[in-house]
C-alpha cells in the first residue's frame, strides 16, 4: 500500500482523533447518541444497581456508538466512490444503517438482561 505510513502510536492517537472530531463536527445522529449515553450515565449513578451492572450496563452503550462511526465511514467511502445513484451504493449504505440497528438491538438485549437478572432475584 502506497499511502501507509509507519507505525507511530503518537501519530495513530492523531489519525484517530481527527476521526473523532470529524464524526463530531458532522454527524448529528452521533451526537445525538452521545448526548443520550451522557444522560444514561448520568443516571445509572443513581439506580440502585450493582457495580458491575452498572459497567455493563453503560459500556454497551458504546457499541452503537461504534457502529455509528462505522457506518459514517461506510457513507464517507461509498460517497468518495460515486456521488451518483448506484444500487450498490444504496445497498453499502443501507447495511451500514442496518449494522446500527443490530447495535441498538444488542444494546436492548444486554439492558434487558442486565435488569431481570438485578431485579429478579
Amino acid at each position: 500500500m502506497l499511502n501507509k505510513p509507519k507505525f507511530n502510536v503518537f501519530k495513530n492517537i492523531t489519525y484517530s482523533l481527527a476521526g473523532m472530531m470529524e464524526v463530531l463536527r458532522t454527524e448529528n445522529s452521533f451526537k445525538v447518541q452521545l448526548f443520550i449515553i451522557m444522560l444514561i450515565g448520568v443516571t445509572l449513578l443513581f439506580m440502585p444497581l450493582t457495580t458491575v451492572t452498572k459497567m455493563i450496563l453503560f459500556s454497551s452503550t458504546w457499541i452503537v456508538l461504534i457502529a455509528e462511526a462505522t457506518n459514517s465511514a461506510i457513507e464517507r467511502v461509498v460517497d468518495l466512490v460515486t456521488q451518483d445513484y448506484h444500487e450498490l451504493a444504496k445497498q453499502a449504505k443501507d447495511i451500514g444503517s442496518f449494522v446500527v440497528m443490530l447495535a441498538v438491538i444488542l444494546t436492548v438485549m444486554i439492558w434487558g438482561i442486565a435488569l431481570y437478572v438485578e431485579y429478579s432475584g
